[in-house]
């Protein structure tokens, strides 16, 4: 949404379970294959399922591509990569997935629309393995504060997303022409009884330092609830 730029970077024993499947050494984690039923890439809107995600996060406040937002996003993805590299240190290989983000304008779970761009409210989220643990995160965020990183890695937080049932399709584009695919998204939810019900959801498929902006690919999606409920 808005003109995003810079979004394309995209002690676990032998044989122990992670995302309900067996892994060992020689294995590399893909959690967007492991959930692939929740990447689905429809050209029309199509209701999906959900289940709880973990993710590193780290909200902000203004337009997006700005300082501040470029700043969060180089602060979360130096503690996505840090992370990775511990835990394959520790014998589990994972790939740091797609960035991805959450948009709302005054309050949690509304709209963008007709809000300026400075009002925008965010939070950039990378997706991590579930076994991703809180003393995890410190030790990441200690290492780079160690190495002279910029201090925004202190706020990146790990959070838990539940979506559950959404509306999503994919849109292929330019950031800032969303609205029309989000329209189509509405109408869809209202056709089959539901409506809009939390934050706007947005993962970043393409780089837009390497694709050209009518070609850029991201997955819009947002929960839905019975109308009127």
């Amino acid at each position: 949404m808005g003109s995003t730029q810079a979004l394309g970077l995209h002690q676990k024993p032998t044989g122990m379970t992670i995302e309900n499947k067996t892994m060992t050494t020689t294995e590399k984690l893909d959690l967007f294959k492991e959930h692939k039923s929740e990447y689905v890439k429809p050209k029309k809107p199509t209701l999906v399922e959900t289940g709880p995600a973990l993710y590193i996060a780290v909200r902000g406040r203004g337009a997006p591509g700005d300082d501040d937002f470029q700043t969060k996003i180089a602060a979360l993805y130096g503690v996505a990569y840090t992370l990775k590299f511990s835990s394959k240190l520790a014998g589990t290989d994972y790939k740091v997935c797609t960035l991805e983000a959450l948009w709302w304008g005054k309050r949690k779970g509304s709209d963008v629309t007709g809000v300026p761009k400075e009002q925008w409210n965010w939070q950039l989220m990378i997706r991590v393995p579930t076994f991703t643990k809180e003393k995890d995160l410190a030790a990441a965020i200690r290492t780079l504060i160690e190495k002279g990183k910029d201090a925004e890695v202190e706020n990146v937080k790990l959070e838990t997303l539940d979506e559950g049932r959404c509306v999503q399709m994919l849109h292929v584009g330019p950031y800032d022409a969303v609205a029309k695919p989000i329209a189509a998204m509405r109408t869809h939810a209202a056709d089959q009884g539901l409506q809009f019900h939390g934050d706007h959801h947005e993962i970043y498929l393409s780089d837009p330092r390497r694709v050209a902006p009518e070609r850029l690919k991201t997955i819009l999606r947002r929960p839905v609830k019975p109308a009127g409920g």
